[in-house]
């Protein structure tokens, strides 16, 4: 048997450079976190960071551009979500359980949360910032309206507007497990307490579109 050759090796600048980029980005979740979006500098975030103010500015442009990124990064940690196909044959109640339970994890995911109050708290403050992350946001969303769109074209679910059906299921998840983390601050559900969730909401919709 062959021995593949050895992944080549990651420059020590390029990991240093990653790692600096990664300390920036959680410096400016925590700094727009703790005090907002407009009361935030450049220079707290660098020195939350532990890198020079420059080095900021190499990695973005701007204090817009690093909200982008984590706006970015709210969006790609939910793009699982829209890798999940509809598969005819496997009972609906399988396959939604399986949607449902990857959707519980993301809500209930630290990091996650973290970044979805940033983003909240700045579309309280500048609407017009957040346009592009509501934008996102409808994106990650499609992933369990396709879902919904190729069971009903299957003839599984009854005939109804799959964005509003994909709205109306998840939105019973995150009554339990993303808005009172967001803006009370409650934690985590308990294991046990996310499977009931996640069951009664499947089953409730089952129950009027099956």
């Amino acid at each position: 048997m062959s021995i593949p050759p050895p992944a080549p090796a990651v420059p020590a600048a390029s990991r240093l450079t990653d790692r600096k980029r990664h300390a920036i980005v959680a410096a400016a979740i925590a700094e727009f976190r703790a005090n907002g979006f407009e009361a935030t500098s450049m220079d707290k975030i660098a020195a939350s960071a532990g890198v020079s103010k420059r080095t900021v500015y190499n990695h973005f442009p701007s204090k817009d551009e690093l909200f982008a990124q984590i706006l970015h990064q709210l969006w790609d940690s939910s793009a699982a979500l829209m890798a999940i196909a509809y598969r005819a044959g496997v009972p609906l109640r399988e396959q939604l359980l399986e949607l449902m339970s990857q959707k519980m994890a993301l809500l209930q995911d630290g990091y996650f949360l973290d970044l979805a109050r940033v983003a909240i708290a700045e579309t309280i403050h500048s609407p017009a910032r957040a346009q592009d992350m509501v934008a996102r946001l409808s994106d990650k969303e499609e992933g369990v309206t396709t879902w919904l769109r190729a069971a009903q074209a299957d003839g599984k679910l009854l005939k109804a507007d799959p964005l509003f059906s994909a709205t109306l299921l998840q939105g019973q998840l995150k009554t339990f497990a993303f808005w009172p983390q967001v803006t009370m601050g409650q934690p985590p559900l308990p294991p046990a307490v996310q499977r009931q969730v996640v069951e009664t909401a499947v089953d409730m919709f089952l129950a009027y579109y099956a």
